[in-house]
């Protein structure tokens, strides 16, 4: 069964807890006090036979059966319907999970609609049941008691937020690469946080402006004002935590381009070293080729002569021309012209 808790209310005191829905509404429409129904993951035909109990409007209904609704409030006739996004942070994952809750509040009735485990309105009900003093103003007091709530709940994700921008922070300016997939998510997680704490202060602003229309109690007009205090420091938080995730995420591109420009200018640099040096081998080589050519034409214009000097100085006992006054001298031209002569072209090749 959907119904979690049904209870009669008069003068802020529980005078009933009917066992069926049927019971419930028969003591409504006898003028004995105001029901508060709660469900939990109601089925249509369930809904639908509140809903038809208490004229609640049939676009209001769909949305309650559909769920994941933004937080809206909406007035159809002497009936609100109000949709509120609890959420809570899980510190271990860093992401921020949403409940839902929707409330229809009639002149006689509260009709609480829960699609999540969280939050439990149990222990809501019981510190009512506890003030009957205030649960005594009406069906007000219950929304008034659930916004406070929910928006009490939504403390514990700022911190968990706030505590992890702290450490991104810290990450940021340590270098470590996976900072930005860390800002990227965490900043999607705020976003969400937003959508669901935005409408907060427009819904409960409008209640204030519609009370002395609807008859709202004073004191309870009060009490939402403090509700509304605490939902502007929230979402100022929220607003905040944007502005820091969106900076530190353009502080990030602007290192990382910092730090490419930084690899570059020492990849350039380390090749201009690497030229330089390629250029001095380059010129220590030619240096060499020049010396080798040298030596190189020496060894050549040297190797005539020495070529001319063996072949008179072997022994052989018939050598053409030994006989002859002018062997000598020949012999001796021949080296120098020989050696000029190889002068002469290897320094017309530049060898030389």
């Amino acid at each position: 069964m959907a119904v979690i808790d049904n209870g009669i209310y008069e003068a802020g005191r529980r005078t009933g807890s009917p066992s069926t829905l049927d019971e419930t509404f028969e003591l409504v429409q006898e003028g004995r006090g105001m029901a508060w129904i709660g469900l939990y993951r109601p089925d249509a035909e369930e809904l639908h036979a509140v809903a038809r109990e208490f004229s609640l409007h049939p676009l209001a209904v769909e949305d309650a059966l559909k769920g994941h609704q933004r937080a809206k409030l909406e007035r159809f006739s002497d009936t609100l319907f109000v949709v509120l996004r609890p959420a809570w942070y899980i510190d271990s994952r860093e992401v921020v999970e949403f409940g839902e809750v929707h409330l229809f509040i009639g002149p006689q009735f509260v009709v609480t609609v829960r699609h999540a485990d969280k939050p439990d309105l149990a222990p809501v009900r019981r510190r009512l049941e506890a003030s009957p003093e205030l649960l005594a103003r009406g069906p007000e007091a219950v929304l008034y008691a659930v916004s406070d709530e929910v928006v009490d709940g939504y403390a514990p994700v700022v911190a968990g937020l706030e505590n992890d921008i702290d450490e991104i922070e810290d990450q940021l300016f340590g270098g470590d690469p996976a900072v930005s997939r860390r800002i990227y998510q965490l900043l999607g997680e705020v976003i969400s946080f937003q959508r669901a704490t935005g409408p907060l202060r427009e819904m409960l602003e409008s209640l204030q402006r519609g009370a002395e229309k609807y008859s709202v109690d004073l004191e309870l007009q009060r009490s939402l004002r403090d509700v509304v205090d605490h939902v502007m420091r929230i979402t100022e938080k929220a607003d905040g935590f944007r502005s820091l995730l969106e900076n530190a995420l353009t502080v990030h591109s602007t290192l990382v381009t910092q730090q490419q420009n930084d690899e570059m200018r020492r990849l350039s640099e380390a090749s201009l070293a690497q030229n330089e040096e390629t250029r001095r081998l380059s010129e220590t080589g030619l240096a060499q080729n020049e010396q080798v050519k040298k030596i190189s034409a020496w060894a050549a214009i040297l190797f005539a002569p020495t070529l001319i000097g063996t072949v008179y100085g072997m022994n052989f006992t018939h050598m053409p021309e030994l006989d002859s006054p002018w062997g000598y001298p020949l012999a001796v031209l021949g080296m120098v012209a020989g050696g000029a002569a190889l002068y002469a072209v290897f320094r017309a090749r530049r060898w030389l």
